[in-house]
């Protein structure tokens, strides 16, 4: 499964470039979809090439990919999500629902920690926060994965919507204030992309 999402949410990313750079262009510098462009087809790379069953080890290997060929703070974000990802199933040859919680918990945690973004700043965060609450709660409830990961990725979708009509208060965006309202978050979008696809490749 590991492997099979991350070729999947490559594959979304790469055919996303455009209209990424349109979102980006919208509040940025209009690269970020090209930025994601060139990172995740060095990450195809890297997947394709690991061998070994090990899940923590491919997520490392895939942030740090990230960190060495996405420009702009694209590289440190996401690479740090898949990185503290990986971290925290190290060893793992299978995931369950308590394994992607704590994943991407872990990944929430140290990017908070790194940009200090918060829900409501106009980020991925605003994506990624109520996804890993989503499934949290479904552990909590004892969820099947199937479904867990079906409504963490409505609630990663959600978010992002619902950042719409909010001020950014983080990156370069930040500095037109109330201009970027109605603009969408390219960060965000790819989040909600990775929790698209982790629903897809379970179904």
């Amino acid at each position: 499964m590991a492997r099979d999402f991350l070729l999947n949410l490559s594959n979304q990313i790469l055919q996303s470039k455009d209209e990424l750079n349109r979102m980006d262009a919208e509040c940025g510098d209009g690269d970020f979809g090209t930025s994601m462009f060139v990172a995740f087809t060095n990450l195809q790379r890297v997947v394709q090439s690991s061998q070994g069953e090990d899940i923590g080890k491919l997520f490392t290997d895939a942030g740090q990919s990230i960190i060495a060929t996405a420009g702009g703070a694209a590289g440190p974000i996401f690479g740090t999500l898949f990185i503290e990802a990986g971290r925290a199933v190290k060893d793992r040859s299978a995931l369950g629902l308590s394994d992607l919680a704590g994943m991407f918990e872990a990944a929430l945690i140290k990017i908070q920690e790194r940009g200090r973004a918060q829900v409501g700043d106009k980020t991925l965060i605003d994506a990624l926060d109520p996804a890993v609450s989503s499934l949290k709660k479904s552990l909590a409830n004892k969820t099947p994965l199937t479904i867990a990961l079906r409504d963490a990725a409505n609630a990663a979708r959600s978010g992002y919507e619902g950042a719409r009509n909010l001020v950014a208060r983080q990156g370069k965006a930040r500095y037109l204030a109330e201009q970027t309202v109605g603009h969408l978050d390219p960060g965000a979008y790819v989040t909600m992309l990775l929790f698209d696809t982790l629903y897809s490749v379970t179904k």
